[in-house]
């Protein structure tokens, strides 16, 4: 790729002339041949990803009219130096993820706690923790709180010896991703 000096005329040029486009990636200027749209017929995947982009940019509109996530968007996209809707729209087309669902320091009391590490590109915003025994019936549910950067959840039930617990997270970003992970447990 040959690097070019832009005449400081053209320095601030951006969009189509022709055939060509001027796109500006941070400081830099970026010259493309204009894109063809293909002929072929979009299969079933190419739909879903547009439709996958289209509500990512519909939330990137709701994200920036609101004052409040604007704000917020703009210090990420400040941080990471990139365009603030691209921050916006990367956070709708990421779910945030459970990475581990930590039960060391559970052993079937109330009152103890399960760790949950949960990431997102952006912020997660919510963590659920539901318990539930063999038979698929929820012993407890509830929210996790964040204690030193990691999500914690307080059992507020007994569950006897001998039952196996299966412990769910699912974690919530901002625009209304989940992801979610699980764990069991036999109580002894």
């Amino acid at each position: 790729m040959a690097r070019v000096q832009l005449n400081p005329v053209l320095e601030q040029i951006q969009g189509q002339v022709g055939d060509l486009v001027f796109k500006r990636y941070e400081d830099q200027v970026v010259l493309a041949r204009k894109s063809s749209p293909s002929r072929l017929a979009a299969t079933p995947a190419q739909l879903a990803t547009r439709e996958r982009f289209r509500a990512a940019a519909q939330y990137g509109k709701v994200a920036t009219a609101d004052p409040t996530l604007k704000a917020l968007y703009a210090a990420a996209a400040k941080a990471k130096k990139k365009p603030m809707f691209s921050v916006m729209v990367a956070d709708c087309l990421h779910a945030p993820s459970v990475t581990a669902v930590i039960l060391n320091g559970y052993s079937g009391a109330a009152d103890e706690t399960i760790t949950v590490n949960a990431y997102d590109d952006f912020e997660v915003t919510a963590v659920t923790v539901t318990l539930a025994n063999e038979g698929g019936d929820v012993l407890e549910s509830g929210a996790a709180v964040v204690v030193n950067g990691r999500w914690t959840y307080t059992t507020t039930t007994n569950v006897a010896p001998g039952t196996t617990v299966t412990v769910t997270a699912i974690a919530l970003d901002r625009p209304g991703n989940s992801g979610s992970a699980e764990a069991t447990v036999v109580i002894s």
